[in-house]
């Protein structure tokens, strides 16, 4: 019983990073300029997002505008843009497979033979190595 608990949990806080990583999509703060000119009564602070860019006025105004196109980014926004949708749409696969895949896992402690640890670790290094060198 103890297994499910930790089944729910795991997957009660994944589903809680996913949120976090929408949320984190959608803000306007990836970079943030600040220019303040002769006095203080020109400043103003930029947010550029993966979305639009904000501008916000000393007086508490803020404008946000929609990019217009993809190319109006700069490469590491664009960058940005992609590795967060690919972690979205991921992020919503491993929670699919932990849900279905929680009836086929428990926690109960298992003797394991020390030669078959040694030998998965190997092939894991090894995996981890081609994927790296390619």
């Amino acid at each position: 019983m103890a297994s499910q608990g930790l089944q729910i949990l795991g997957i009660l806080l994944s589903f809680i990073g996913w949120l976090g990583t929408i949320i984190t999509c959608a803000l306007p703060m990836w970079r943030v300029t600040a220019f303040v000119g002769a006095n203080i009564v020109t400043a103003q602070v930029i947010w550029e997002g993966l979305w639009m860019s904000c501008v916000v006025q000393s007086t508490g105004q803020m404008q946000c505008k929609v990019y217009d196109s993809m190319l109006a980014l700069s490469q590491d926004l664009q960058a940005a843009r992609a590795m967060v949708i690919i972690s979205v749409i991921v992020g919503v696969f491993g929670i699919l497979m932990a849900i279905v895949g929680g009836k086929c896992t428990n926690s109960t402690p298992r003797i394991c033979n020390p030669k078959d640890a040694i030998a998965v670790s190997v092939r894991f290094l090894r995996l981890s190595l081609r994927l790296a060198t390619n």
